[in-house]
């Protein structure tokens, strides 16, 4: 039997528009704060255009991509860093599918979320993206 390695990482997680409209922020938090990964920061704001466009650049050009900036940009968010052993992994797992309607009872997108437009949280979907996303919305 091969050991795992638990290897430090960082994450990007952002609580998005809808989330933060309907008063999720402490209940999402705290849910990340149980995995005991360490929040190194947190940071209400906006996203600007610019960053949604950098951002979700790979979508551009497709028929949801206007919508979906116009969303992300509709708003404030929690923009926050995590790190911890395999952080990226434990993030995903917690937020549970992309479309809430596939996503398990329990995780946040199957608790909380709507629609797949308005999903409640995004994350990183590898440590790459997550460097990636964090000079984006943090600048370092």
């Amino acid at each position: 039997m091969t050991e795992r390695k638990n290897v430090e990482q960082k994450t990007f997680i952002m609580i998005k528009p809808d989330a933060v409209a309907r008063g999720l922020i402490a209940p999402i938090v705290q849910r990340f704060e149980n995995t005991g990964l360490t929040i190194e920061r947190l940071e209400l704001g906006t996203v600007t255009p610019e960053q949604a466009a950098e951002n979700y650049a790979e979508h551009e050009g497709k028929p949801f991509y206007p919508g979906l900036i116009e969303y992300i940009t509709s708003g404030p968010v929690v923009k926050m860093v995590l790190s911890g052993p395999e952080a990226v992994m434990v993030c995903r797992k917690l937020m549970g599918a992309t479309n809430p309607r596939d996503a398990a009872p329990g995780t946040i997108r199957g608790d909380f979320g709507l629609v797949v437009d308005a999903n409640v949280v995004h994350g990183s979907d590898s440590p790459e993206s997550a460097l990636r996303e964090i000079e984006i919305f943090f600048g370092d």
